[in-house]
Order: C-alpha cells, then sequence, then structure tokens
C-alpha cells in the first residue's frame, strides 16, 4: 500500500469520525460527499486504466476522479477573481514539479525518498504561496500535479517516444494526494499565523 493510499484511509477516518468538519465546510464539501470521492479514488485506483486515443491511457482513480473533486470545488469558488488565482497557481505548480523532474532522477534507489513524495511537497507548499484561500491552495495543488504529468507526457510524446503513456500512475496519485493534503494544512497554518498576528496587534493598540 503506497503512501497516497495511507493518507486517503487517514483522511476517510478523521472524516467518519467528525474531526473534519472545518476542512469540509472550506471546500463546501458534506462529510458524504468526501467520503465518496475518497472511496472513489480508492477503487479507482486499482481499475485497469482508460484508453483515452492512440497509447494514451488515463487512470481513474489517479487522474479522473482527483480532477472532477476539483473541478467541483472550483465551481464553488466565490469570484472570478479567485478562480483566475487558482489557474495560475497551478501553472506555476505544475511548470515547478515538472522542473524538479528533469533535475533530480526518477529512478528507484537513487535518492532516498520517493521522489514522487517531494513532487506532492513541492507542488503543495506552491500552491498555498500563490493562492489566498485553502480551497484555491487545495484546488491548485491537485490541479498542479496533474498539469506536470500532462506537461511530461506530452513531452516524451513530442520526443517520439514508442511507450504507452500512463495519466495518472499509482506514484501521481501519491503526489496528488500529498499536494492536496500539504496545501491545504500549509494554508491552515499560514491562516491560523496571520489572524494570531492580527489580534496581537489590535489588543497592543487597544
Amino acid at each position: 500500500m503506497s503512501g497516497g493510499h495511507i493518507l486517503l484511509i487517514l483522511v476517510s477516518i478523521l472524516v467518519f469520525s467528525g474531526i473534519c468538519q472545518r476542512v469540509l465546510d472550506a471546500l463546501s464539501l458534506t462529510d458524504r460527499q468526501a467520503l465518496l470521492f475518497v472511496g472513489l479514488i480508492l477503487i479507482g485506483s486499482i481499475l485497469p486504466p482508460v484508453p483515452l486515443f492512440g497509447r494514451i491511457k488515463i487512470s481513474l482513480g489517479g487522474a479522473v476522479v482527483p480532477l472532477l473533486l476539483s473541478l467541483y470545488v472550483f465551481l464553488k469558488a466565490d469570484t472570478n477573481h479567485e478562480r483566475i488565482r487558482t489557474a495560475i497557481a497551478s501553472l506555476a505548480a505544475g511548470c515547478a514539479v515538472l522542473a524538479l523532474g528533469i533535475f533530480f532522477p526518477d529512478e528507484p534507489g537513487k535518492m532516498f525518498i520517493d521522489i514522487n513524495y517531494l513532487y506532492g511537497v513541492l507542488c503543495g507548499l506552491i500552491s498555498c504561496t500563490l493562492t489566498r484561500s485553502r480551497r484555491c491552495a487545495f484546488i491548485s495543488g491537485i490541479w498542479g500535479i496533474v498539469l506536470s504529468d500532462v506537461f511530461q507526457s506530452t513531452a516524451l510524446w513530442l520526443q517520439g517516444t514508442e511507450q504507452t503513456l500512463y495519466l495518472g500512475s499509482a506514484g501521481i496519485l501519491d503526489a496528488i494526494v500529498i499536494s492536496g493534503v500539504t496545501a491545504y494544512l500549509a494554508s491552515e497554518l499560514t491562516g491560523e499565523f496571520r489572524e494570531r498576528i492580527r489580534r496581537g496587534a489590535k489588543t497592543e493598540n487597544t
């Protein structure tokens, strides 16, 4: 069982126990909707990839369901400004992850940690930095990883690769889950930090 699957199971437990209610409210999700999406991702990740066209296949759990989840949350955005900021952050995060993949080896055994975990953390932190809401950070954290996977697959296709291009592989699923969780948690922490600074400043002025 991969790190992404373990994290999804932990999220399910937290949602079921009611601990994540604040998170769900921020993402405009009910507990049933959250559990449904988590279940679909887990089930979709063990199903065979779906052929798109040519030598391109896509994973239901590693790409389709996470995109549907993030699209649902995206449509709940309050303003177009929030949507634009999310799109920009997603593109920037995707490019950063692609650059990381170019400069670091992705073969097992050549690094002390799975490169997909680094992809997820990097994308999540960038998404948090470039957005101002927990919802935007969560969405761009998912989109950034998916975009980087599309960029990498497109680059291989343009190079004339003969292998099947697999969007949303098991490693990408790990990166997506880690990125989304990292983006939200980092936004939560920075939001709390800014709020405490504001409260401290108000206390000093009174």
